[in-house]
């Protein structure tokens, strides 16, 4: 028998990030609690080693290892590039608001750093167990992050909802996948996507429920309407440096899970589950533009926004061409960033046994402190698509990739309902700006140092990245078009 030994070099990033973490959850066992930095400073080194070696393996070429189930090429190296950027601004917001409320521990770091590794398996997957397997590693690291504060019930409840719900999820996707890999003999992406394209007019009833039960699922993970409802409640159970976690750079992975799954692995179904997007898309928009606007609180209120954008990010899909692609891309990448110093900007203003999750919190802000005000103000701006941030020429490419697909009226369907939804944003900024400080005493703002650098960056590259969206636009296509 011959087995032929695969290329090991293009998961060079995944198997240092596998032994990283690996070894810093032993160091960990062994360090007190004064010296948990060292977890953190490990862990932080290890997204900064594994961007250098994938920049240094990146190419235009695709290759494919480990007997078809591994890929590189230039869609994973840039997503896996902006999984590490954004992991790494997550880890180092989180740091305070551990330390505040004596959470401060390894685990965090460690199960983020195996969550960045599912991630990072979900990007570069070409076979529907691996996609699974990348997945599922993923959720798992999240169930535990949610529980990860043992003495709130908040949590514990939220945790138990997302573990139910997602499991449900997990199910649904693999009785859809076992129906397809039934009707076509494999699990390979490529090898599907053939059988697919040769099928017969016979095969297409059951290969569109095992679809139907496929885009549910992934519906599910993404939290799109009306499979939303665990979004607002673990948003608002789960502590704010673990919302910040999963509201971000999982996110990332979740648009590789569409391209693997959808576009790559059954393309020639793009008709059938165009369709099913679309519907998610018009109720997301709808529902999470409208239902944020009666929020008091800013962690639901950015967990139904999160919906909406959903919504923006099906629409680049479900348009079927490369410019859609990337576009979704294109809008993923800034979502998250711009999520990330927004939930930083909630933990600038928390201090001990305070936290700053409510709009009233943010009262006087521009009073209190003018540059932070101005940061949040940008960040806002982005997440409504208000110019010159990139938020609005991310959601203006999606728009015209839908547009160009010949869905003019989604196209101005979205219009609509990103203008509703620019009202809660800009109501944040109005109490910003234009209202008195709240009269209970609040913690001082004496975030200094790495903290406060990282997100004046965080939000001045919305800005920058506003003024030169070209920069990222260009990157995205390219790795489409590879």
């Amino acid at each position: 028998m011959n087995f032929e030994i695969p290329a090991f070099l293009p998961a060079l990033p995944e198997m240092f990030v596998l032994g990283m973490a690996c070894l810093i959850l032993v160091i960990d066992v062994f360090l007190p609690d004064t010296r948990r930095d060292i977890t953190y400073g490990l862990v932080q080194a290890t997204l900064v080693v594994a961007a250098g070696l994938t920049l240094w393996l990146a190419g235009p070429e695709t290759q494919i290892t480990f007997h078809g189930t591994f890929v590189a090429d230039p869609i994973s190296d840039v997503l896996k590039l902006a999984v590490y950027l954004v992991s790494f601004l997550v880890f180092l917001y989180a740091r305070p608001y551990l330390m505040e409320r004596d959470i401060y521990k390894g685990e965090f770091y460690v199960l983020g750093l195996f969550g960045v590794l599912g991630m990072m398996v979900m990007i570069s997957a070409h076979n529907f167990l691996t996609l699974y397997l990348g997945l599922e590693l993923l959720a798992l690291v999240s169930y535990a992050l949610v529980a990860f504060w043992r003495d709130s019930a908040r949590a514990s409840e939220a945790a138990m909802k997302y573990f139910v719900l997602g499991a449900l999820a997990s199910g649904l996707l693999l009785y859809g996948l076992s129906m397809i890999y039934g009707m076509t003999g494999s699990l390979d992406i490529a090898t599907v996507a053939a059988a697919l394209q040769a099928a017969d007019e016979g095969m297409n009833v059951p290969l569109v429920f095992g679809l139907v039960f496929v885009v549910v699922a992934l519906a599910f993970k993404l939290g799109a309407v009306p499979f939303h409802m665990w979004v607002p409640d673990v948003y608002d159970g789960a502590p704010t440096a673990v919302t910040l976690f999963i509201a971000t750079a999982p996110k990332i992975a979740g648009f590789a899970l569409l391209m693997r799954l959808l576009v790559e692995g059954l393309g020639p179904l793009h008709g059938d589950w165009g369709d099913m997007l679309m519907v998610l898309a018009v109720l997301s928009l709808a529902v999470g533009n409208v239902i944020a606007i009666a929020q008091t609180s800013l962690k639901r209120m950015f967990a139904y926004s999160t919906i909406a954008h959903v919504g923006f990010l099906f629409m680049g899909i479900l348009a079927g061409t490369e410019t859609g692609y990337a576009s979704a891309m294109f809008y993923i990448i800034v979502y998250a960033l711009t999520a990330a110093g927004g939930f930083g900007m909630i933990i600038l203003l928390s201090g001990r046994g305070f936290e700053a999750d409510q709009l009233d919190d943010f009262r006087g802000l521009g009073q209190r402190s003018p540059w932070f005000a101005f940061m949040m103000l940008l960040l806002l701006f982005s997440m409504a698509g208000v110019p010159p941030t990139v938020g609005f020429f991310a959601k203006l490419a999606v728009i015209q990739a839908a547009i160009g697909a010949g869905h003019v009226w989604l196209g101005v369907y979205a219009v609509i309902f990103s203008i509703i939804g620019a009202f809660y944003y800009l109501r944040v900024v109005k109490l910003m700006f234009f209202d008195a400080p709240p009269i209970e005493e609040q913690p001082a703002i004496n975030r200094g140092g790495a903290f406060a650098t990282a997100l004046s960056l965080n939000g001045l590259a919305v800005l920058f990245l506003g003024i030169f969206p070209g920069l990222l636009l260009t990157l995205t296509h390219y790795a489409v078009a590879g």
